[in-house]
């Protein structure tokens, strides 16, 4: 189940700071995903933008809002 992935991949952020930095970097919630994915976690930027507000540990996901951002 890919909330079951993201909650996983979430964890393993909190232990590595490498990847966190990596997470923080990221543009989209897509990119964030390919990241996860590289790392064997399989969810979509859609499933982790539905995710925001949660907390998972000592991280909340938030949807970041880009000053001329279309949708």
């Amino acid at each position: 189940m890919a909330l079951d992935q993201l909650k996983a991949f979430l964890v393993e952020m909190q232990k590595d700071e490498g990847l966190k930095q990596r997470v923080l970097a990221a543009s989209t919630a897509d990119d964030v995903a390919r990241i996860a994915f590289a790392l064997g976690f399989e969810f979509s930027g859609d499933e982790l933008l539905r995710f925001s507000g949660k907390k998972v540990g000592r991280v909340t996901v938030s949807k970041q809002e880009h000053p001329g951002e279309y949708h």
